[in-house]
């Protein structure tokens, strides 16, 4: 998050939203920063409808907000709102994010074979519960294609192979273009440092596992080898170490001695399903900071 607003560009919109706003801040924790924050807007005539705030720590730590307004009008009036909280910013060294709730975000998501996560992102999207436009679906197999096609979601087929891994991800790159958000639905190839560079803190993928533990590859079978007695799903940011980024949610599922491998994948698809939509509907809302390595989730 840095000090500037983010684009109010055509894309699709929803008209419910029309004329709110949402503004996330960070700054070092002080006394005042709600009362400054508060007095802006009433100054612009906004009127705010929702507001979380967080604090790492009262005696020197971060403040972290986000609060939701109306305000009539707000494309004609979005520079001078800009412009008061630029001031505001190099008083209690701000960094803040100001958006359009009507803009709905283009995502572009990335599966393998399984198709369970992107039916549902599809679903969501399609019921209103996920307020996005899914703008493309790119695949390392056709498999998937019919899905997409039945959504009026465009779908492209980039194979990818060791010897052909680097092409493959600059022409996929080249497909997503300007995309607010990159979802890995069950993309089952590592991404270069490089692609994660391009997204930060845009690019999601589920993990099936609770992580930290079962890391990498075919996670199920790690937990049975383990006897495990709860299986998850994480959905997580994206960074150049593996399964390491700043995790967004998670849940679990019991299991006990008699689950298969197949029985923990059965199982598991229902909890990755749920996961990952869910992180994708927090964050194009904008109820998800990045905290080091961590999330602050205003849920």
């Amino acid at each position: 998050m840095r000090g500037v607003s983010a684009p109010a560009a055509p894309a699709d919109r929803d008209a419910r939203f029309t004329d709110v706003g949402r503004l996330v801040v960070r700054c070092p924790d002080r006394p005042g920063i709600v009362a400054a924050l508060s007095g802006l807007m009433a100054d612009a005539g906004a009127n705010i409808i929702d507001s979380q705030q967080h604090s790492s720590d009262p005696s020197g730590g971060t403040f972290t907000l986000r609060l939701e307004f109306f305000l009539a009008d707000l494309g004609t009036r979005r520079p001078d709102l800009e412009a008061a909280l630029g001031e505001l910013a190099g008083d209690f060294q701000l960094t803040w994010r100001l958006t359009d709730a009507a803009r709905k975000p283009r995502l572009a998501v990335f599966v393998s074979k399984a198709d369970h996560v992107l039916q549902e992102l599809l679903y969501r999207v399609d019921a209103g519960d996920l307020r996005a436009e899914i703008a493309v679906v790119v695949s390392n197999h056709p498999d998937l294609e019919p899905v997409a096609r039945a959504h009026g979601v465009p779908f492209h087929h980039v194979p990818v192979s060791p010897h052909t891994k680097a092409e493959a991800e600059a022409a996929a790159l080249e497909i997503v273009g300007d995309a607010d958000l990159v979802v890995l639905a069950r993309y089952m190839q590592i991404v270069s440092a490089e692609f994660c560079g391009r997204f930060p803190e845009r690019l999601i993928n589920i993990h099936h596992s609770f992580l930290p533990a079962f890391v990498g590859a075919n996670p199920y079978q790690a937990a049975a080898d383990r006897g495990v007695k709860l299986i998850g799903a994480t959905a997580h940011y994206v960074t150049p170490e593996l399964d390491a980024g700043p995790i967004i949610e998670q849940e679990v599922a019991r299991i006990d001695h008699r689950a298969t491998v197949e029985d923990m994948r059965r199982v598991g698809r229902y909890v990755e399903r749920q996961v990952l939509a869910q992180a994708v509907t927090w964050h194009v809302e904008d109820r998800v900071i990045v905290d080091g390595a961590k999330t602050i989730v205003f849920a």
